[in-house]
């Protein structure tokens, strides 16, 4: 369910907090862009306010990210270009936008369309969302990450669709010789004295302009939305349920055949020799065989065939980049990596503890997929990629043609979990195209994305505490990770924008990153969070929330040990530490719904954690049962059950929300994804490669695990623009599943998912790379 709160929360606000600078009816800035029909551009710079306070007995300083997010690094980028994103309206009365954002299932289509409605006055089915080819003159502006997408295009947005409302309303004036203000515009419709009207179709073509021009126009009060802040279904929603909607996999283009990759037994491992290369060319079906730098491509009229011919390849491999690493080994060596911790206990008291964070696969539900074109002297690619730009570049340079050669289409992908912001599989798929010199349409098996596709990276998180006489003096966290890879355009992002970020030293783009996401919400006194990376050769990505998930988990289970030795409540203790007030409202909400500290039997219990980014806040109340026949509950097949979240509390301020039913969604998947984190899903690395071959494999949450008691609450409007909110409750709903399970045991977990240690099915083999499809349909599936 959602609840609407209703409760007035501005008189909370900290002074810098009250006048967050509204846009109301703000005066924006656009172009009439020369065209056949009329079509708008935009002229925007964000004015974002940073509220902060602090007021305890040692409050902490501001870190880099309370006054310089990640989102205003990616605000900054888009900037410059944000004149290059038009909105079209055509004769048939429809608008239409191109988002040069990727929609991978998050509903950035639906809140685009809600924009363009409500500012337009037009039927929301009236306007047609597409997602925009790789535009290299957009430069930065088209990277789809760090929960920005809405953040720094909604104001652009609004402003292309006020100017071309405004545009119509003036040409019709014009025709009607009357006055502008005798004009109104709803529905599609203009209407003006003695009940004259015209669509908006009809006069698309006399609103154009023959050359481009600047222009003024008034955004919308909030007061007045009709579309914005209100529920709405997904446009697409009709599609999804139907069968009808394409994604990535059901692409079709002329030529293109199925195609599959024999691959390595490790990871990165390459390609020596094809021991029977003609054997392989003459199975049913196979119109190509060829050696790739990691892996045999093989092309047949079926993907059926090709997953026959893998099952008959012999080749020599050559080794990969981590071919001796284990969880044991890079433990280790995490572990020696930590950076020391600096604040001397002298008189204080001390908590000190470890957390570790297993590997774990960022595989979307579609598996990775694209289809290829390549000719002499042009390419052609689709697929689902967040970061277009950087693809089309990488590919063209890889082919040895120039940029404006290689035509990149961006596809609807059935998923991401950050995984469509590298560009591997396009790359590989052009690669083959080219050295069959024929259309392919390739596809990874699921054995593919989880064992050769990109994962969260293995991690540590220590903290050290030192609180003395009812205060907290210092808090460290010391975060080691196996080394992320930003090879996908957020890297280029911090060098470009360098001299503009609150942060400074010799820092790689993984520690300016780190720095510019994670901010400890209390006021801790001296409060230190550092990163230092371990580079394994790892195929390693930004899976959702980067470090948050992990660094909150491991923060909100320290809070709540000392709230122990405080002997406080960790609800009440919370309460006095917070910095922020918007974070005080969301907590006492989530208390409040969520019932906190009612009496729970032996072995269940509750856990809260708290969480702010993308200037966002969320609280959330979870409950959890430990008990052995709840943990011990038969499942039918390979499985791994253990403890089951009973139910959970959200409570979101997102500072303006566009649509209260996609937040509801966001929040939703935010909770499945942290009970996988905290409970369930990891990688066992063995030998250099996952054990992990398969969904059935990799205990993702699933329905057994899954609370039926989910309440999502969503709080007035703080700010009259969107915060970020596509990852926000991964990170505090899985603290508040460690902490409830911390409670429910009495003991602290420290290895997470708490179910690591016990593998729970058998592990296919590395070769062949992709094991044969199943034959009953019914048992079981890869």
């Amino acid at each position: 369910m959602v609840e609407h709160s209703t409760e007035d929360r501005r008189s909370l606000a900290p002074p810098s907090e009250k006048k967050p600078g509204l846009l109301g009816r703000r005066r924006v800035l656009g172009y009439l862009i020369a065209a056949p029909t009329l079509a708008v551009g935009v002229s925007w710079a964000t004015n974002e306010s940073d509220p902060r306070a602090a007021d305890a007995a040692v409050p902490s300083v501001p870190q880099p990210a309370d006054v310089f997010d990640l989102g205003d690094l990616q605000n900054l980028a888009a900037a410059p270009t944000s004149g290059l994103i038009t909105v079209e309206l055509r004769t048939d009365g429809t608008a239409f936008f191109a988002v040069p954002r990727a929609e991978v299932g998050q509903g950035i289509t639906t809140a685009f369309a809600m924009i363009v409605a409500e500012e337009l006055d037009l039927p929301i089915e009236k306007v047609e969302i597409g997602l925009a080819d790789a535009r290299p003159e957009l430069l930065m502006n088209q990277l789809t990450g760090g929960s920005n997408s809405m953040r720094s295009m909604y104001v652009p947005v609004r402003t292309a669709a006020a100017i071309a409302r405004q545009r119509l309303v003036e040409v019709a004036a014009l025709q009607w010789n009357v006055a502008v203000d005798k004009v109104t515009a709803a529905a599609g419709v203009l209407t003006g004295p003695n009940g004259v009207t015209a669509t908006y179709g009809a006069l698309a073509r006399a609103a154009a302009v023959t050359k481009t021009v600047k222009v003024a126009a008034q955004l919308k009060a909030e007061a007045d939305f009709k579309v914005l802040g209100k529920p709405h279904n997904r446009v697409d929603a009709h599609g999804i349920v139907t069968g009808s909607k394409q994604f990535a996999m059901d692409l079709q283009v002329p030529g293109a055949k199925p195609t599959m990759v024999a691959r390595p037994p490790t990871i990165n491992g390459t390609l020596r020799r094809i021991n029977n290369l003609g054997a392989l060319r003459a199975l049913p079906g196979i119109t190509d065989v060829v050696g790739i730098a990691h892996g045999i491509a093989i092309r047949g009229e079926t993907f059926g065939q090709c997953i026959d011919a893998i099952q008959k390849v012999d080749a020599t491999w050559g080794p990969g980049t981590v071919d001796d690493e284990s969880d044991a080994t890079v433990l280790a060596k995490l572990r020696a990596a930590q950076l020391p911790m600096v604040v001397p206990p002298l008189l204080s008291q001390t908590i000190d503890a470890e957390f570790v964070f297993a590997f774990a696969s960022n595989s979307p539900l579609e598996p990775d997929c694209a289809i290829a074109d390549v000719g002499p002297d042009s390419a052609e690619i689709w697929s689902s990629l967040k970061v277009p730009i950087v693809a089309q570049e990488d590919i063209a340079k890889q082919l040895g043609l120039p940029i404006d050669a290689v035509k990149v289409h961006v596809v609807q992908g059935g998923g991401s979990f950050g995984r469509h912001l590298f560009h591997d599989v396009a790359a590989e798929a052009a690669e083959i195209s080219q050295k069959m010199g024929k259309a392919v349409k390739l596809s990874w098996s699921r054995t593919d994305n989880f064992r050769q596709g990109r994962t969260h990276p293995m991690c540590t998180s220590r903290v050290r505490v030192n609180y003395a006489a009812g205060n907290v003096l210092s808090y460290e966290q010391r975060h080691t990770s196996v080394q992320t890879d930003f090879g996908h355009g957020l890297g280029e992002m911090i060098t470009a924008f360098a001299a503009d970020l609150p942060v400074g030293g010799n820092l790689s783009f993984a520690e300016t990153i780190f720095e510019l996401t994670q901010s400890s919400p209390y006021n801790f006194g001296v409060t230190t969070q550092l990163l230092n990376e371990v580079p394994l050769k790892f195929n390693t990505g930004s899976m959702r929330n980067i470090y948050s998930p992990n660094v909150v988990c491991a923060e909100e289970l320290m809070v709540d040990q000392l709230a122990a030795k405080f002997r406080q409540d960790p609800v009440r203790f919370r309460r006095n530490f917070l910095k922020d007030q918007r974070l005080l409202a969301v907590l006492n909400k989530a208390a409040e719904v969520g019932d906190w500290g009612k009496a729970m039997p032996k072995g269940t219990a509750q856990g809260v954690g708290i969480h702010s980014e993308y200037r966002a806040a969320v609280a959330t109340l979870v409950e959890i049962d430990c008990r052995p026949e709840t943990v011990n509950r038969p499942i039918e097949g390979e499985a791994v059950t253990g403890p089951r979240v009973t139910k959970a509390v959200i409570v979101v301020d997102p500072g303006f929300c566009i649509n209260p039913k996609g937040l509801e969604a966001q929040m939703f998947g935010g909770l499945q994804d942290a009970i996988a984190l905290a409970l369930t899903s990891s990688l066992h690395i063995k030998d250099g490669i996952p054990l992990e071959g398969s969904w059935d494999n990799y205990f993702y949450t699933r329905e057994w695990n899954s609370p039926l008691d989910v309440q999502v609450v969503i709080m007035p409007n703080t700010s009259d623009s969107p915060s970020g909110a596509g990852e926000l409750s991964v990170a505090p709903a899985f603290a508040a599943i460690a902490c409830a399970y911390a409670r429910a045991t009495g003991t602290l977990p420290t290895y997470f998912p708490i179910n690591h240690g016990k593998l729970g099915f058998e592990p296919l083999p590395v070769q062949p790379s992709t094991p044969q499809s199943p034959t009953d349909g019914l048992d079981h599936t890869f």
